[in-house]
This record gives structure tokens, C-alpha cells and sequence, in this order.
């Protein structure tokens, strides 16, 4: 947690309200969210027992499991939810753009992609289980499923493993969306309860947000009390109608939850970043979808060796240039680099555009600007620097000295002899200027998935019988 977010967790708590950690949305919000609930079975980690979905908040779909140790009754519920599910999905494969690329063949792209939206990253990881427990079923041989049965658990698998890529939007947890953008009073921890949160962001801290008759968990797990004096009588009893109704009034309080969380994300302005991410979440949608559509198996199990070095390279690739585009969209993101003096904001107080280095040919022009600014600066001399003002613009730190820094621009000025107009800071502007480059902008977005087809990073293996000996809650 970093400094100035532990500061607003402390003046939220003092005013009873949580405080806003950033200006801007850094996550992509669809037009047409699927929002997805679901609740496990206690003590079964990847046994469902319901789920509640859909697109619009007038219209939720339930899907229950009216005796959750049954096994051709859970693969009945899955097949149920591939008939909500894969639809959805399908419905963004239709319209395509052709990508152009650099020393590379052009590729297809969707020209929008489905959005999951769930509760939690608990929500995320029983997402992915579910996933791995379907992908390799079979629509023949003993213990025959559906044939969307394992289509659905290879799309859950690729979304849930999306779900970890920094900026990916592709599915997202409400409690880390809302935990982006603002601070409770609470324990991080207590900001996995959605209700709770909601509470601190809306109204203030209350009481009823933590009590499970008034707010259920949002799951996957439900409250052991509704286990024990509702859910296991009613199953006992092969109260099926009793059942759906129980898991009704426990899903629909957080699905209310999930769309007031989406009404206040949806109320920040968009970052200007976040369309370069979606850009790429579409080329990985793209990828995968090809994939499949070309017959190739499930994905694997687990990397290789090689497969997950490139991976983790891959995501910390990611990481940084998320962390560079949310300090360059939002200012509130920039004070946390401008505390630990690897940016500095203030007013330009001279300048000199038609500063230029070299004799002759070797002539360069190299404008200086002059920036007072009250910011600690510790950054050495020949640092390269960028702005969020002038995102194509690199410069360089000369001296800092006395709360004066000199700056010289090195590119990003145009191809003449002087400087293009605006392409120099002028006197009395208030800029920024970071050590944090932001070379990765405008890069093209490529498909993720067709370097590293399965999110793994190597290539599919073959379907054994060990993957379903492996599965045994299923079985």
C-alpha cells in the first residue's frame, strides 16, 4: 500500500466516508457486461451450486443445482450456463477489423469483446476452477457431457487467466475496480466484502453491510449459517423449489450490489489509456477465439519451464506499463511518483526554444525549458524524462537546483529547423515531467494469443486420461 493511500484510508476513516484515489477510470467498462455471480458448494472447491447472470440488471437468470453432490445434475448446470454463456461470447465474433503490422502479417481483430464481471477475485478463481474441472470432458466415452460443456470451460480458463494480465478488462472483480479508485476505512482484507465496501463508498461504514441476513456473502463461498439452518435442511428434504428460492433471496442482494458498482465506475471519465488496453484485450480475444475455431485442443495444465519463463516476462512487461499509463492518465497516480521524487510538477519560468547542439550537419535542436516546482527532485543528470502533457515528447533532466530544473527536450518538437507550434512548453504553463517513460504508447496492439496461443505460453498439449483422473471432485 502505498503512502498516500494508506493517508486517504486514514481520512476516510476519521470522516466516515471513503476518499477517491483516482480522477479517471483505468478499467474499460463494456456497454454490455455480463455479470456473473456464482456460489460453490461448502466444502467443494469447484462443485457450483448456483449462479445468477446476465446482461441487464432488469433481468437476472438463475441458475441452480437442486442437489449439488449429484453428478449429472452439476454437468446439467454447466451445459445451462454454455447456453447463457456462449452466446454471449459468440456475439462479439462477428464484426472484424484487419490490423496492419510492422515486419508482420496483418491479423483480424473483434471489433469489441465480451466483459465478465464478478463479485470478487474469489469470484475469478473458482471462475478458473471451473474451467480446469470442464475443458477436458468428452462429448462420448464414459462419463459423456454436453458438447458445451468443455467449450465453456476452455473459454472460463482463458478468462480467468486474462483476469491476471495487468489492465486486462476482459473479466475484472468488482471489489479491485472499486479498490482502485478508492480508499475505505477498512482493511484490505474487509474490502473483499463487496457490501461492505459499497457501504464505505456510498453511505459510510455501517453495521448491516457485515450482516448476512440483511447483505449475503457475495460469494463464491455462502454464510455457513445459511448452510447449516436453510441450504442443508432444504436438500435433505429434496425441496428443490425450497432450494431455488433460498439461493434466490442469498444471490439477488449482491446482484443489485454489482450493478450500483458498475453505475459508479461508469461515472468516472475513462482514462486515456484504457482503449490502447482494450485494444489489446480484443487482439488476445481474437487469438483465442481463432484457435478454437481451428480445431486446436485445451489448453495445457501447467507451463513448461521455458513456456513460463516467457510468461512471467510477459506480465512484468504488463505490470510496468500499466503502473507508467494510470501515473499518466491521473494526476492523483502521478503524486505518488512526484512523493518519491521520480516526477516533479510546477510552472515554467523560461524558456529557450531555438537551443540547439552540434555545428553543421550534426546541428540538433535541443529547446530547454525551466521549471520551478516545490517537489523534491532525486534524479541524476542525463535522466531521460517524459511527460503526460506531451505523451510523444522525450527530454532529458540538466540540473536541479534551488527548486529550479532544467529540462531539455530531445524529441517530439517536429522535423524543422525550429520548433513545431506547441511542441514547446511555454512561460506561466504547468507541466510534469517523470522518469517514467512512456515509450509503449502507440504501440500496435498485438494478439496476445497468437504468439502464446493458450495464455500459458507454450503450446496445447494432447488430452489424457491423467487430466480427468485429476478432477475427481467432477468424477
Amino acid at each position: 500500500m502505498s503512502l498516500l493511500t494508506s493517508l486517504a484510508r486514514l481520512r476516510a476513516l476519521e470522516e466516515g466516508i471513503a476518499q477517491p484515489i483516482a480522477t479517471v477510470r483505468h478499467c474499460h467498462l463494456s456497454e454490455r457486461p455480463m455479470v456473473l455471480i456464482p456460489l460453490r458448494m461448502s466444502g467443494e472447491a469447484a462443485a457450483p451450486l448456483a449462479a445468477m447472470l446476465g446482461t441487464r440488471r432488469d433481468d437476472p437468470r438463475l441458475l441452480v443445482v437442486t442437489q449439488p453432490r449429484n453428478r449429472d445434475l452439476r454437468f446439467a448446470w454447466t451445459a445451462d450456463l454454455a447456453a447463457e454463456l456462449l452466446p454471449y461470447i459468440g456475439s462479439f465474433l462477428a464484426g472484424t477489423e484487419t490490423v496492419e503490422r510492422k515486419n508482420a502479417d496483418p491479423y483480424e481483430r473483434v471489433l469489441d469483446a465480451p466483459q465478465i464481471l464478478v463479485p470478487n477475485q474469489a469470484g475469478i478463481a473458482f471462475v478458473r476452477l471451473l474451467g480446469r474441472s470442464t475443458r477436458f470432458r468428452r462429448a462420448d466415452g464414459p462419463y459423456p457431457v454436453p458438447e458445451t460443456v468443455p467449450l465453456l470451460g476452455r473459454w472460463l480458463t482463458y478468462f480467468g487467466e486474462r483476469a491476471a494480465h495487468p489492465g486486462s478488462s476482459l473479466m475484472t472483480a468488482a471489489t479491485e475496480e472499486l479498490g482502485r479508485h478508492w480508499a475505505s476505512g477498512q482493511s484490505g482484507l474487509e474490502d473483499a466484502n463487496l457490501a461492505a465496501l459499497m457501504a464505505w463508498i456510498t453511505t459510510g461504514p455501517s453495521d448491516d453491510a457485515e450482516d448476512p441476513l440483511v447483505w449475503p456473502p457475495a460469494g463464491p463461498a455462502t454464510d455457513p449459517g445459511f448452510d447449516a439452518e436453510v441450504l442443508a435442511t432444504a436438500i435433505e428434504a429434496g425441496a428443490a423449489e425450497r432450494i431455488t428460492e433460498a439461493l434466490r433471496g442469498q444471490l439477488e442482494p449482491t446482484w443489485r450490489l454489482m450493478w450500483q458498482a458498475v453505475d459508479l465506475l461508469r461515472g468516472l471519465p475513462e482514462g486515456a489509456s484504457v482503449e490502447q488496453r482494450w485494444e489489446q484485450d480484443r487482439g488476445s480475444f481474437s487469438a483465442m477465439a481463432a484457435h478454437i475455431a481451428e480445431g486446436a485442443p485445451p489448453q495445457a495444465r501447467r507451463d513448461g519451464a521455458v513456456a513460463a519463463a516467457s510468461r512471467l516476462a510477459r506480465m512484468e512487461r504488463a505490470q510496468a506499463a500499466y503502473e507508467v499509463q494510470r501515473a499518466y492518465d491521473d494526476p492523483l497516480v502521478m503524486a505518488e511518483y512526484r512523493l518519491t521524487g521520480e516526477a516533479f510538477a510546477g510552472e515554467v519560468v523560461e524558456t529557450e526554444p531555438e537551443h540547439s547542439e552540434g555545428e553543421g550537419r550534426s546541428r540538433k535542436l535541443r529547446p530547454l525549458v525551466v521549471v520551478k516546482t516545490d517537489d523534491p527532485v532525486r534524479l541524476a543528470p542525463g535522466t531521460a524524462l517524459g511527460t503526460p502533457q506531451r505523451r510523444a515528447q522525450g527530454a532529458q533532466l540538466v540540473e536541479a537546483r534551488d527548486g529550479l530544473v532544467t529540462v531539455k527536450i530531445t524529441k517530439g518538437m517536429g522535423r524543422g529547423k525550429t520548433p513545431a507550434p506547441g511542441s514547446v512548453p511555454e512561460v506561466g504553463e504547468r507541466v510534469c515531467y517523470t522518469s517514467l517513460t512512456d515509450d509503449f504508447q502507440g504501440s500496435p496492439a498485438l494478439p496476445e494469443a497468437e504468439a502464446t496461443p493458450w495464455t500459458h505460453g507454450g503450446p496445447p498439449r494432447e488430452y489424457t486420461p491423467s487430466d480427468e483422473d485429476a478432477l475427481e471432485e467432477w468424477s
